[in-house]
């Protein structure tokens, strides 16, 4: 059997860069007290457990955080009443917002601000989404498919924007949809880069890989989407998060297993991942 990886793989620019603004943190964070993190720093469960062993605390909102408190703001961003809070109570904010996404809530901000209906595509649930929102006083309606963006009424000026990790094709559907329900249509295409090299990745291994194992979180949007795309190509895809998640069944009958990971998947882990592959095809 033969193991492919895609190429790129692991943390993106953004997330590499909240973990080291992170660890630096922790590392200080013995003379100077805890690092608090407002929800998981990053949608992988075994990077949070790695973290929270340096010594993280991650807590489910701001109600949780002491006065004083050292606060990690995690690449996915924060609504602005979330700062606000932080900086009355005297906490100490590390910011580590990820720039792509504070390149969208700057221009949603911009867009709403010039008399635009922003449209946005993305999970209202997702953080990152929470957080464009957040910025624009909540003046942003959000689709999370292209059929949902059939539903808008017309408008005289519609901003259309992304979450940075969505598909392109959905971004694309979504503009072709709104072309005819606003008198003047101002195109934003924020998914970042990253994503997009991702997503090309999965679609190349689809041509000849046999199976295409994607790793990392399953509550992370990003690789979600892989999975989705490899799906779609007609390919054999599973989701892991873990070795221990492989079935040696599932592997019976392929010679090509490409393997892909989201951009919140440690290099760490892919490579355990790979390993446990190639352990199973032997003998």
């Amino acid at each position: 059997m033969r193991i492919t990886l895609a190429d790129p793989t692991g943390f993106c620019f953004g997330v590499q860069r909240a973990i080291s603004a992170l660890e630096a943190a922790l590392r200080s964070s013995k003379t100077h007290g805890s690092v608090v993190s407002i929800g998981m720093p990053i949608h992988n469960p075994q990077e949070v457990e790695r973290l929270e062993r340096l010594g993280l605390i991650v807590v489910k909102n701001t109600l949780e955080i002491s006065k004083g408190a050292t606060v990690f703001i995690r690449a996915h961003g924060e609504p602005r009443d979330v700062y606000n809070e932080l900086l009355l109570s005297g906490n100490k904010i590390i910011d580590a917002t990820c720039p792509f996404v504070k390149r969208v809530q700057d221009r949603a901000k911009e867009l709403t601000e010039t008399g635009y209906s922003v449209i946005l595509l993305g999970d209202k649930d997702h953080p990152e989404v929470r957080s464009i929102v957040g910025n624009c006083m909540n003046n942003i309606e959000v689709v999370k498919t292209p059929s949902e963006a059939e539903r808008i009424t017309p408008r005289s000026k519609i901003g259309v924007i992304s979450q940075t990790t969505q598909r392109e094709e959905d971004f694309e559907q979504v503009v072709n949809l709104l072309q005819h329900k606003a008198g003047k249509l101002e195109i934003s295409n924020t998914i970042c880069r990253a994503t997009v090299e991702r997503q090309q990745a999965v679609r190349k291994l689809a041509d000849s890989a046999e199976g295409i194992i994607i790793v990392g979180g399953k509550n992370s949007a990003n690789t979600v989407k892989l999975y989705e795309i490899a799906k779609s190509r007609g390919t054999d895809a599973i989701l892991v998060e873990s070795s221990d998640e492989l079935d040696r069944r599932w592997l019976k009958g392929k010679s090509i297993i490409g393997v892909a990971a989201g951009a919140s998947t440690p290099e760490w882990l892919i490579v355990t991942i790979c390993k446990a592959v190639a352990k199973m095809t032997v003998g």
